[in-house]
């Protein structure tokens, strides 16, 4: 498993690598974890887990990327003779997953996580070429892998009209079933000093812009100022947090809001089962794995529209789904959960737990195994893999960082003088 997030970092991409590695062991297969260095240590004492040396908080995110050490890797993988390779990001540990498949003649798996032209901001200029070589980027690296897996169907029809050629199949991150079903809600509100009978939106995932939390937020301070007894838990972390608490605060809000920070574990599942609906607005995810992780906690959805989502949130049977990202809208969906009959929020939970069933973790890590043991028994792959061409996308994808960079120097040079100039 070669990956750029990994735990201790907190997103959709390394607890899923997780909870597969996790369960494929569990098997009794032997999975190695290549992974970039963090700066807070791992909550375990790691098994099998390859740390590559990396630049911490890159680009100002709380990303980590590796530092390129000719033969780091290889040192460690000497006496591990790898039967499938499988990458879960096009990019630096991507680039790496080509060369050490192409060594071992083993099949590339690549999983397509994230939408990755929804993630540019993070790079000094956002422009609209930035998002096609985005595209171009991921589809280039599918077409070179012997596998891909996309966590939902929607996805896999992306890929598939985005000119993605090589098979394609659909395998969603699982959840242990047994794990999230068992949940102490109450200690949380009690923790939280929320009522008992008090009606509580949740959210988990990363605090961050692709997230679409500015939208979110408007919505439940729309819900919540129309009830006053209604009260917001969010848990996750990230470069959003301060904005988020910022805005509740100047709506007066703070006292119905709540910030859990990082959970992990039981913490977790107990956070879920604090929850009677899970508010959910971005539409830059591949599956939405915590809209699934709060169904199994029996909580139904509010959600926008979007892929990965429209797989898992069904109008009207396990939650409300919104074609039309309004705030208005959003905020009326949440007041109707709250004021729905006990029949209706019955057979909205009951619907909810039904759909989770579906992803269970067992399931899931099943399939991929048959995928894994398919390649491994038909690995007629090309052993001369071409790796000058991925090697001139990388550069220009370099080129063109590059280029901005120099374009972001000059922008700020230019209103720095001007500024002078002016004083």
């Amino acid at each position: 498993m070669m990956t750029n997030t990994f735990l201790p970092h907190v997103g959709g991409v390394a607890r899923s690598v997780a909870a597969f590695t996790n369960q494929l062991r569990s098997f009794g297969n032997r999975v190695i974890v290549v992974a970039p260095e963090y700066q807070a240590d791992p909550d375990d004492e790691e098994i099998d887990v390859i740390r590559i040396p990396a630049i911490q908080n890159f680009n100002g995110s709380d990303f980590s990327a590796i530092i390129p050490i000719p033969g780091f890797l290889e040192a460690h993988l000497q006496d591990f003779q790898p039967d499938i390779i499988h990458s879960h990001h096009p990019f630096l540990m991507g680039s790496t997953a080509v060369r050490v498949a192409t060594k071992h003649e083993a099949p590339l798996v690549y999983t397509q996580h994230t939408m990755f032209e929804q993630y540019t901001h993070y790079v000094p200029v956002n422009l609209p070429r930035m998002k096609q070589f985005a595209v171009s980027l991921c589809t280039g690296y599918a077409n070179m892998s012997d596998q891909v897996i996309a966590p939902s169907e929607s996805v896999a029809d992306i890929l598939r009209k985005r000119g993605v050629k090589t098979p394609t199949e659909t395998i969603p991150t699982g959840i242990f079933i047994d794990e999230f079903v068992k949940g102490d809600g109450q200690s949380v509100r009690s923790s939280e000093n929320i009522p008992d009978e008090a009606f509580v939106v949740g959210h988990v995932g990363r605090l961050a812009p692709e997230k679409n939390l500015e939208f979110l937020s408007e919505a439940v301070a729309l819900f919540l100022r129309d009830e006053p007894e209604a009260h917001f838990l969010v848990v996750g972390y990230g470069p959003s947090e301060k904005k988020m608490r910022d805005f509740f605060a100047r709506h007066h809000l703070q006292n119905q809001v709540h910030f859990l920070g990082k959970q992990n574990g039981q913490n977790l599942i107990d956070a879920y089962h604090a929850m009677d609906v899970f508010a959910f607005s971005s539409k830059s995810e591949t599956q939405g794995l915590v809209l699934t992780e709060a169904m199994t906690a029996g909580a139904p959805a509010v959600a926008l529209d979007a892929s990965g989502v429209r797989d898992v949130v069904r109008n009207r049977k396990n939650g409300l789904i919104l074609p039309d990202e309004r705030v208005d809208q959003f905020a009326n969906a949440l007041m109707e959960m709250c004021h729905c009959s006990d029949r209706a929020r019955q057979n909205f939970i009951k619907e909810a737990k039904r759909t989770a069933e579906n992803y269970s973790m067992y399931n899931c890590a099943s399939k991929i195994t048959e995928v894994y043991q398919r390649l491994i028994k038909n690995n007629e792959i090309d052993t001369q893999r071409d790796e000058f061409l991925w090697k001139k996308s990388i550069e220009q994808v370099k080129t063109e960082w590059e280029l901005l960079q120099n374009l972001t120097s000059a922008v700020g040079n230019a209103l720095s003088e001007g500024k002078s100039k002016m004083s």
